[in-house]
């Protein structure tokens, strides 16, 4: 991401990236709802979903937290799974079907263009995806519309960099090899709303009120460095993005450097990574 960031250009690598680890994400569906499942339910809590809740989860990705939605809005609840990236929601759709869950239903649409009927939804849900888009006013638009006169919309970010080394460490390394500048204010990535006040403002520029941030700590536990670096390499798509232009030798001594740095977590119980998640919620 330059100083000449594209947010159209930046979308459709976004996507493309999406579609090719969708099936990874899927794979590692079950460490992520428990890496994320306290911040899960804390989002659930503050977009007040309880039993015949209608839900719209934007940027559902591979849909953890819209099953865990579902669970919650019970058989008289509905939950509409949102992305930008068609085959990880053909991911969220199958896990919904073998869970049971008939009142999950998928479509493909973009975060920043919600097309769906206004004040439709009882709750807005979005895990680590309002993040990662270029225009999140008009994604929070798009929710703000889609709620119902006091619906709560409720969000999972990453708080700061410092807060977070399982993933900054790898986004600097990759930053430096890749020779990209840090992304400038109002730019997408995975701390844009972890600043102190920053997700607070975002919501009420937005037209939300009873504003609440809540800290979640989430450390990432694994057996080793180099399963997290196996579970980034994989699935996390921003990583991806960041190094697409490079040759596969220097990607490989990217990949190299970061797995040397994040040994620094290991201890006696493997590897804990440092996470630290934000659940912002706002009424309508």
């Amino acid at each position: 991401m330059t100083g000449s960031f594209d947010p159209a250009q930046y979308k459709t690598t976004t996507r493309a990236q999406w579609e090719q680890a969708a099936e990874a994400w899927h794979r590692w569906g079950p460490f992520i709802e428990d890496w994320l499942g306290p911040a899960t339910q804390h989002m659930l809590d503050g977009a007040g979903v309880t039993t015949g809740s209608r839900v719209l989860d934007g940027a559902a990705g591979a849909g953890g937290q819209s099953l865990a939605a579902a669970r919650r809005a019970g058989p008289t609840g509905y939950v509409l799974a949102t992305d930008i990236s068609p085959t990880i929601l053909t991911f969220a759709a199958k896990a919904a079907a073998e869970a049971g869950l008939t009142t999950v239903a998928t479509r493909e649409l973009d975060g920043e263009r919600l097309d769906v009927a206004e004040e439709s939804f009882d709750a807005v849900i979005s895990r680590v995806g309002l993040i990662y888009l270029p225009d999140q006013q008009a994604a929070l638009a798009g929710m703000y519309r889609a709620l119902r006169p006091g619906g709560r919309l409720s969000a999972v970010v990453y708080s700061t960099a410092d807060r977070n080394g399982f993933f900054a460490i790898p986004v600097g390394i990759i930053r430096r090899h890749a020779q990209l500048p840090p992304p400038a204010p109002g730019q997408p990535g995975p701390f844009s709303l972890g600043s102190p006040g920053v997700a607070e403002q975002a919501l009420a520029a937005a037209g939300f009120t009873d504003i609440v941030v809540q800290t979640v700590p989430s450390p990432l536990r694994m057996s080793s460095a180099a399963e997290c670096v196996r579970f980034e390499r994989e699935s996390f798509g921003a990583l991806h993005t960041m190094l697409a232009g490079l040759p596969e030798a220097q990607r490989q001594a990217a990949w190299d450097e970061i797995g040397q740095a994040l040994a620094e977590f290991e201890g006696p119980d493997g590897f804990v990574g440092p996470c630290e998640m934000l659940v912002v919620s706002g009424r309508k």
